[in-house]
């Protein structure tokens, strides 16, 4: 059960930091076997919370979809968990993300996991947010709600297409209502 976390990232630490603080745990409990930051900027800000975390650094120019896409073609684990940066997950995504893992695997039927949207304590409230929690009932998850998928899987559908519109929304709908689960654990955004 070996995971490999793709994080895109826009040159901005504090972002960066938060997710990567919420995976440790992980880490610590062996699900976790690597992270990689995909970053988009030139700073290298990225490169050294990379360094000093431990972290795998792959420096990207392009998309946020083909950033992602770089990523998962670098990963080294089986199974492939996207994050956004400053998206942080609640502390019972471990043994959650173990046992969906386990479930998937013993069924031999491809699945996708979604965690559930939790928008950060925080933020500022505004109307524009009653509407995204509208579209997400209509629509469903959004991208920024990660995406835990085994490898296999991932390939099949054909990943994150690089120079795609909207790339990650088109997995989401490749993926449909069937195939992808969405897990109790929360991700908080902002």
């Amino acid at each position: 059960m070996m995971l490999s976390v793709i994080i895109p990232t826009e040159g901005v630490e504090r972002s960066a930091v938060a997710t990567l603080a919420a995976l440790v745990p992980g880490a610590a409990a062996g699900l976790v076997r690597e992270v990689l930051l995909v970053d988009r900027s030139d700073s290298g800000v990225i490169e050294r919370v990379a360094d000093v975390t431990g972290c795998r650094f792959l420096p990207f120019e392009g998309t946020r979809g083909a950033a992602m896409a770089a990523g998962a073609r670098q990963a080294r684990g089986p199974w492939l968990m996207f994050l956004h940066a400053g998206a942080v997950l609640d502390s019972g995504w471990i043994e959650e993300t173990s046992q969906f893992i386990q479930r998937v695997s013993d069924s031999g039927r491809p699945r996708a996991g979604i965690f559930r949207y939790a928008r950060s304590p925080y933020a500022d409230t505004r109307l524009w947010d009653g509407f995204k929690f509208i579209a997400r009932l209509i629509a469903g998850p959004s991208a920024q709600q990660g995406l835990l998928i085994a490898r296999d899987h991932y390939e099949r559908l054909g990943g994150y297409a690089p120079d795609a519109r909207r790339s990650e929304a088109r997995l989401l709908r490749q993926l449909g209502r069937s195939s992808r689960t969405q897990l109790r654990s929360r991700i908080m955004v902002a």
